[in-house]
C-alpha cells in the first residue's frame, strides 16, 4: 500500500504539480480513507520525500543503462533531457522552497545525481582517452540544466530556439560519436 501511495502522489504531481498531492486526493487515488494516507506516512513532507527517494533511485538505474548503450553521451542526454522527469524536477524544487524537509531530500538527490553523472562522463571520456576541454561537472550541470529548461518551456508550448539547439546538441553528440571535434571548438579555433 506504501508503495501504491507513492506512485499515486508522483502522478498527482505530474498531472497537478505538487499542490495536487493532498490526502484527499492520494485517498481516492488509491480508493481509501484518508486516515490510511496518515497510518504509512507521517506527513504530507514524507509522502514528498518518498517520491524523490524513488525517482533519484529510477534515475540512477537509468544512467547506468546509459551508459552501457552504443552511444553514452546521446543516451544521458536523452535521459536529462525527458520531459516528465524535467517536470517533476522542477515540482520538486518549487516544494523545496516551502518545505526545509523536502529541501534537504532534494538537495541530497541532486547532489548524488549529479555526482553520478559527472563519474560516468569521466569514465566515458578516460575510456576514450579523452581529455576535456571542459570540467565533466561543468558539461553535466549544463546538460542537465538545458535539457530541463528546453522540456519545461516545451510543456508551456514555448518552442523559440528550441529546434536549433536541438540540432546543435545532436551535432556534438554526433561529432563525440565520431571521434570529431564539437562544432562550438571549430568555431572559437578559427577566430
Amino acid at each position: 500500500m506504501r508503495a501504491a501511495l507513492i506512485d499515486a502522489a508522483e502522478g498527482l504531481i505530474r498531472e497537478g504539480g505538487y499542490p495536487a498531492v493532498t490526502a484527499r486526493n492520494l485517498a481516492e487515488k488509491v480508493n481509501l480513507k484518508r486516515q490510511i494516507v496518515h497510518y504509512y506516512f507521517k506527513s504530507m513532507d514524507d509522502i514528498f520525500i518518498a517520491v524523490i527517494q524513488k525517482n533519484t533511485e529510477a534515475v540512477k538505474v537509468r544512467l547506468h543503462e546509459a551508459m552501457a548503450s552504443s552511444e553514452p553521451l546521446r543516451a544521458l542526454e536523452a535521459v536529462n533531457r525527458d520531459p516528465e522527469q524535467a517536470i517533476l524536477a522542477m515540482e520538486s524544487n518549487a516544494l523545496a522552497n516551502r518545505r526545509p524537509a523536502v529541501r534537504a531530500q532534494v538537495a541530497q538527490s541532486t547532489h548524488e545525481l549529479r555526482a553520478l553523472q559527472t563519474a560516468l562522463l569521466t569514465e566515458l571520456l578516460e575510456r576514450r582517452g579523452i581529455v576535456p576541454a571542459m570540467q565533466p561537472i561543468v558539461a553535466t550541470v549544463l546538460l542537465s540544466g538545458l535539457a530541463q529548461v528546453l522540456a519545461l518551456e516545451a510543456a508551456i508550448e514555448v518552442s523559440s530556439g528550441h529546434a536549433e539547439t536541438h540540432a546543435f546538441i545532436d551535432a556534438c553528440l554526433r561529432a563525440f560519436a565520431e571521434g570529431r571535434d564539437p562544432p562550438f571548438l571549430g568555431s572559437m579555433n578559427a577566430g
